[in-house]
């Protein structure tokens, strides 16, 4: 069975958080977030903190253990880009982006889930 989380229009670069995310796949979940507390990136905080969610929707939602799950895939999408303006001499301006992306933490327990089952009509 797959459990899903995800973060929406965090101020994170995507191209800075998907070497981090690329990493993670096939983990274990212990592995992956211990993974993610000792790396210095700022992506990390934010990768644990959707991993961390996915585990409490896996345990609250369809009762798994937590031993058994894995990281099935981090995925990391760009979001909207704020456009800014910084001042700069005699009167010009000179334009910053900054970026946002969405993080979506897909965990499985390796179980299919069952097929629904046709109905005698």
């Amino acid at each position: 069975m797959e459990v899903a989380a995800t973060i929406k229009f965090s101020r994170l670069s995507p191209l800075k958080a998907r070497p981090l995310a690329r990493r993670l796949r096939g983990l274990p979940v212990s592995e992956a977030l211990q993974m993610m507390q000792f790396s210095k990136q700022k992506a990390s905080g934010l990768i644990e903190k959707t991993l961390k969610s996915a585990v409490a929707n896996a345990q609250h939602n369809n009762d798994l253990e937590v031993d058994t799950l894995k990281v099935k895939e981090v995925i990391i999408d760009q979001g909207p880009t704020q456009r800014r303006f910084w001042p700069r001499a005699r009167g010009a301006a000179s334009p910053v982006t900054r970026k946002t992306s969405h993080i979506h933490v897909v965990l499985t327990d390796g179980v299919a889930k069952a097929a629904a089952e046709p109905s005698a009509s």
